[in-house]
């Protein structure tokens, strides 16, 4: 089986490939269409050289390999995706071979969190117009889409870690609880930049407390990308 989980930025996806990526059963894959995106729109994200040079294949090439065996003989893969990375150009022909997951944040903790290390933001950067593009792109396929909010996996990590390994069809493994501190060796050259918290973690962080005030600045952001949470939300799996 490959999972393809699809989410924005700050948005406990890092976290999740940890979990996932802490079964011996999963390969996984750390935003494999980064190099392409960067290239085909010619951003100056955070350590864009190095990404690039880290990241050399074309977006075609990287579906093929999505596409390819699991390296390493193992049954599952696990391909940590970036919804915003999803622009023309980038196919998305390996969907229909994937079980696609969407996992949700609110909007106002998204642009509070990104805009701290990304400050020119637009509501393409932070990607739920794409993900609810990206879940009905599903939905045609004749999938029934998996969606999980990352709060609900905060709040109880083993009941809702259990909730989507049902959902998606594996069995459920403690070891998703915790995973040792310093990353993961399939962490994109990006990681010093961007996953400074969840290196120094052990796993999943508590609950979060109330929303963030959004600056007056952002706050256009947040109301256009809520309707497409809400949307999603509405759908997500709830622990029982």
């Amino acid at each position: 089986m490959k999972i393809a989980m699809w989410s924005g930025p700050r948005n406990l996806s890092t976290a999740t490939m940890y979990a996932f990526g802490n079964r011996a059963d999963f390969h996984v894959v750390d935003e494999p269409f980064y190099g392409p995106y960067l290239r085909l729109t010619g951003l100056a994200h955070p350590m864009r050289d190095e990404i690039l040079a880290s990241r050399p294949e074309s977006a075609e090439e990287v579906e093929a390999k999505l596409l390819g065996p699991i390296p390493g003989g193992k049954p599952h893969a696990y391909h940590k995706h970036m919804t915003q990375h999803m622009i023309p150009g980038v196919p998305r022909g390996f969907m229909g071979s994937c079980v696609n997951v969407f996992l949700l944040r609110h909007p106002a903790r998204v642009v509070a969190s990104f805009s701290k290390g990304y400050e020119s933001l637009t509501a393409d950067d932070i990607g739920f117009r794409q993900q609810a593009e990206l879940y009905d792109h599903a939905l045609s396929l004749g999938q029934t889409p998996v969606v999980v909010d990352s709060a609900d996996i905060r709040q109880n990590p083993e009941a809702m870690l259990r909730k989507l390994c049902d959902a998606v069809g594996i069995g459920w493994d403690p070891a998703m609880l915790s995973w040792p501190k310093g990353g993961h060796a399939s962490d994109g050259v990006w990681a010093k930049h961007w996953y400074a918290s969840v290196h120094s973690s052990t796993g999943f962080a508590g609950p979060e407390g109330p929303l963030p005030d959004i600056p007056a600045e952002h706050q256009h952001l947040v109301d256009d990308a809520l309707p497409h949470y809400e949307r999603l939300k509405a759908t997500s799996i709830v622990a029982t």
